[in-house]
């Protein structure tokens, strides 16, 4: 059995946004991603809001239907769209879940907890009879730190915390191998995000689940990530071990990213020098030529406007998209 849960190659999301026949405009929202997920592992993906992260987690679970590539789980391919290949997901969705951003949008205000948790039961047939159903749905609602007494109550009667609780909950109730994790902290009180992403890492613990654990604080995903991804309008820059990632990183755009690393020791905070990006992110709609990231980046040239950078392994398992790394990292 391979150690790879998930890959994914080539990975491509385009968004129509105007246009007629050849004057059609796409947003590119991914275009042309790819790694891979060992089992019990947690990827970390960060990068700027609007980079592309949550689309890739989206079209993972195919919630948006991919534009290209290719996506294999568990040794089956889901998903070929050069070769036509397109399964059911209905099976692949008790495999594979997704926690949603915000807890406030992402739970009928309508049924109560014990009808959001218990709903996925139903869809798939976990459950036998009533009282098992109702025992699967205290289980799940206890793994999370809630309670029996919650399973009668409506989202609008918790905090943000326990909200995000019962999606997590939603999700563990089908028992999956994997789930997508859409910035789960980001609409959460700094106290609360801290019990959250411990919770995550002990229900990973006890029922060895595999995370693609999205992000924009780099901080949270250095913490919980045995690797990280880096992303940039659409395209996967850098991937490596989290802490060859944050000890050696060798792309520009990632170095700026770990520069922006709050240090809690004032003295070595006064030492580190802040990577300040010059001028603003383009536009997915009409992206730079060759690399996407020249128009930020110090180290830019000509080779960098007429040829896109390829994905390459320039260490073991340490990819990177840059033209110039070596000279950079000299």
């Amino acid at each position: 059995m391979s150690d790879k849960l998930l890959q994914v190659e080539h990975l491509k999301q385009y968004f129509p946004a105007g246009g007629m026949g050849k004057n059609r405009k796409f947003v590119k929202a991914v275009d042309d991603v790819s790694f891979f997920v060992n089992r019990g592992e947690t990827l970390g993906l960060v990068g700027e809001s609007g980079c592309g992260k949550t689309t890739t987690g989206r079209s993972i679970l195919r919630l948006y239907e991919p534009t290209g590539g290719k996506i294999t789980f568990d040794g089956n391919v889901i998903l070929d769209v050069e070769n036509k290949v397109k399964v059911d997901m209905l099976p692949y969705r008790q495999k594979m879940q997704m926690v949603f951003q915000d807890p406030y949008a992402s739970l009928d205000p309508r049924m109560t907890v014990g009808d959001i948790v218990g709903e996925a039961i139903d869809i798939h047939k976990l459950a036998a009879n009533k009282k098992e159903r109702h025992d699967r749905i205290i289980s799940m609602l206890e793994k999370v730190g809630l309670n029996s007494e919650h399973a009668n109550r409506y989202p609008h009667e918790f905090s943000g915390g326990q909200r995000q609780r019962v999606g997590i909950a939603r999700a563990l109730a089908v028992n999956p191998q994997f789930i997508v994790c859409d910035e789960p902290i980001s609409a959460l009180d700094v106290s609360i995000q801290a019990q959250v992403v411990n919770m995550f890492e002990e229900l990973q613990e006890q029922m060895g689940l595999t995370y693609l654990f999205i992000a924009h604080d780099l901080s949270v995903v250095k913490h919980i990530s045995d690797r990280i991804g880096v992303m940039y309008l659409g395209k996967m820059v850098e991937l490596a071990d989290s802490y060859e990632l944050v000890a050696r990183s060798l792309h520009p755009y990632t170095k700026s990213l770990i520069s922006a690393i709050p240090i809690a020791d004032p003295i070595k905070a006064r030492a580190s020098k802040r990577i300040v990006l010059q001028g603003d992110v383009p536009s997915p709609l009409n992206p730079p030529t060759g690399c996407r990231f020249r128009t930020r980046c110090p180290y830019a040239d000509e080779c960098c406007a007429q040829k896109e950078p390829e994905w390459r392994e320039v260490e073991k398992g340490h990819y990177v998209a840059c033209h110039h790394v070596e000279k950079i990292n000299a």
